[in-house]
């Protein structure tokens, strides 16, 4: 039996209804919880395995096409692979669904496995379009897909960078140019098969050609490996590539980079680059804005004035009107993040804090009250100081 794929929303624990603020959030747990490097190492390969499960959930409930995709269609919506009954009505094997999918697998599980329940369903369809090429097929295979995390900062987040990652992976081995065998020798033909890479299984009116269990469909074996890859073809072996990494990236980013994963006899695989953005001493980010704190004294909160504002780019002078409260948010336009599909900048907003005086000087103290008796505030039963304090809290 096909594994059922796991509901998106379930994997990273959010609801159906969910924001997109709540589905980073909960990848962004859930990435830090599980990435492969920050678990022991014997649990590494169960957390690689979790880490590219919400990976792929990220990446469909992040993009809104996608997601709107999976919410009517579900994972078939989504994955480009057929399945076994759309296989099966394609044309080629027209007539199976007349006798029905579930009881056809029982009756080749039984012929070949006397109901055994280790039988994989999934190598009878590979052996049915194997028999249909009418000979001997190599089992061609692209290379694996890898997988790595790099870290950047909020800097290098807004503006883009190119960085130069160190990616361990197998690639064809140079000495046997990928063959397994031993230079100067050559394989020798399949005793099992004689050399047709093939062997046929059944009963009963039913009959599967299937490649040959000892040569894999080569119609050959390897006699003398290659003393370097050991008659595997490939070796391992670490390689610095360069990321381009665009403006306007986000923590879950993926960046897919073809061609550069491990080889396969039918290709390499590709690389994905998995962003992790540092946080920030200074920013918050909300998706392409950004977002900080100033503290000002009460006199420029009351009388107004410039101050001099952090940003990304390096301080700015902002204008504080008369008369400013604590809380008040300013916004800087185009002082943000650009936004990864080239809509713009985004802002930064700045949220000014007024610092109240917690000691005064005999001087400050009668200057404050002087202007609240101009003012017509009763000092008596409270201090001006105390009543400012209230109000800017």
């Amino acid at each position: 039996m096909m594994a059922t794929k796991r509901d998106y929303y379930e994997i990273l624990g959010v609801k159906k209804n969910a924001t997109l603020d709540e589905i980073k959030k909960a990848y962004r747990e859930l990435a830090l919880r599980y990435h492969p490097d920050r678990v022991p190492p014997e649990q590494k390969k169960e957390a690689e395995e979790k880490f590219k499960e919400i990976s792929e959930a990220y990446a469909v409930l992040s993009d809104s096409q996608k997601r709107a995709t999976y919410d009517e269609y579900g994972h078939s919506g989504v994955d480009q692979r057929y399945t076994y009954e759309d296989i099966m009505r394609g044309g080629q094997w027209g007539g199976f669904e007349d006798i029905g999918l579930g009881d056809l697998l029982k009756h080749f599980q039984s012929m070949f496995t006397g109901g055994s329940s280790s039988f994989d369903t999934d190598d009878i369809f590979d052996n049915f379009f194997f028999a249909s090429e009418g000979g001997r097929r190599s089992p061609r295979r692209k290379g694996r897909d890898l997988q790595i995390s790099v870290d950047i900062t909020l800097e290098e987040a807004a503006n883009g960078i190119e960085k130069t990652i160190t990616v361990p992976r197998y690639e064809s081995c140079s000495t046997c140019e990928g063959s397994g065998v031993k230079p100067g020798t050559k394989k020798i033909t399949c005793s099992q098969c004689k050399g047709s890479g093939r062997s046929v299984r059944g009963g009963g009116g039913f009959y599967i050609e299937q490649p040959c269990s000892r040569c894999g469909g080569e119609g050959s074996v390897v006699q003398a490996p290659c003393p370097d890859c050991h008659g595997e073809g490939r070796t391992k072996v670490t390689r610095k590539i360069k990321v381009k990494i665009p403006a306007g990236v986000d923590i879950g980013s993926h960046l897919r980079i073809k061609g550069e994963g491990e080889a396969g006899t039918a290709g390499r695989g590709d690389l994905y680059v998995i962003i992790e953005v540092r946080q920030h001493p200074v920013f918050a980010r909300h998706d392409n804005d950004i977002l900080t704190e100033i503290n000002i004294g009460l006199s420029k909160a009351i009388l107004g004035g410039g101050v001099e504002v952090p940003t990304l780019d390096g301080k700015v002078s902002m204008k504080i009107p008369p008369g400013t409260q604590s809380g008040k948010i300013f916004r800087l336009k185009e002082k943000g993040i650009a936004d990864l599909h080239g809509r713009g900048l985004g802002d930064e907003l700045v949220r000014v804090n007024v610092e109240i005086p917690t000691r005064l000087t005999p001087e400050q103290r009668k200057l404050i009250e002087e202007f609240a008796k101009l003012s017509g505030e009763n000092i008596d039963k409270e201090s001006f100081t105390d009543k400012i304090k209230k109000a800017f809290k």
